[in-house]
């Protein structure tokens, strides 16, 4: 029997192919923002439908419902995977598990921004999405709102106004870019912070009402620079931090004299589905 079962872990795994995703360069200010669609930056697991299965960025399947996907559509679709602003730990741990919850997946929606390799400009591809999502009416299914802005002081004041909402930034598209894969200008981020990843090398202890847990992370980054991280720990990662060798995710506004990031603020441990 466990060989039976090794046989078929590993046909599963070999018939896993990571996809060729379109990924985003920064945004700097300049381009002409009316040339572009704009959308909420989704703090969710991005997932990429073939049609039949979703795929994380690695290429992993991830083992979603039977009746969450019975209703989409059969072709490519790129996605998030989404329970809600700042509640990303939760949606990976509901998406990560090898056999779902179905009262956990009912919570979650997939929310696509694109068609990959379909015909046309990105401003057809919205239109296609749209028609896509109304033939096959799937509860679980939804396209993400794009809209337009007229110019850099309008996409700052959305983003303060989203940002304060709890999202975690802008997207930008290019009206007329037709789809292809790879980091590419056609598609944009935008954020009021900049984010990277370091890895856990020890802990702090915590003091006063943090006494007995962790006051902070001490992380190394991958130039070999060490500094610790407080802010943003949950009480729980506190009282359960990740071990030695995880790599983080955190936030910061720029750069001190010794080229140490500035307001490090710990954001997520560094997605393991990717």
């Amino acid at each position: 029997m466990n060989k039976i079962f090794l046989l078929i872990c590993c046909l599963l795994l070999a018939g896993a192919t990571k996809p060729t995703l379109l990924l985003a360069q920064r945004y700097e200010a300049g381009i002409d923002v009316k040339q572009y669609w704009i959308s909420e930056k989704l703090d969710g697991v991005r997932a990429f439908w073939t049609g039949q299965q979703l795929l994380t960025r690695g290429g992993q399947v991830i083992a979603a419902p039977a009746w969450f996907v019975a209703k989409f559509p059969r072709q490519a679709l790129d996605g998030e995977l989404w329970l809600g602003r700042n509640q990303f730990a939760q949606t990976l741990s509901i998406v990560s598990k090898a056999q779902a919850v179905d009262a956990q997946w009912q919570q979650i929606r997939y929310h696509i921004f694109e068609l990959p390799n379909a015909p046309g400009t990105f401003t057809e591809r919205i239109q296609a999405m749209q028609a896509l999502s109304a033939k096959h009416q799937s509860p679980y299914l939804q396209v993400i709102p794009q809209f337009r802005l007229a110019n850099h002081a309008e996409l700052m004041t959305k983003l303060t106004a989203l940002e304060q909402q709890g999202a975690e930034g802008l997207m930008l598209h290019h009206q007329d870019a037709h789809y292809k894969t790879g980091r590419s200008s056609d598609l944009l981020k935008l954020k009021s912070y900049q984010d990277t990843e370091a890895e856990v090398i020890g802990y702090r202890p915590g003091k006063g009402k943090y006494q007995g847990m962790v006051g902070a992370l001490v992380v190394k980054t991958p130039d070999g620079k060490t500094f610790a991280i407080g802010s943003g720990l949950t009480d729980a990662l506190r009282q359960n931090p990740p071990p030695l060798g995880t790599v983080v995710t955190y936030r910061y506004n720029g750069f001190t004299n010794k080229g140490l990031p500035r307001f490090a603020r710990f954001l997520r441990i560094r997605q393991p589905l990717e």
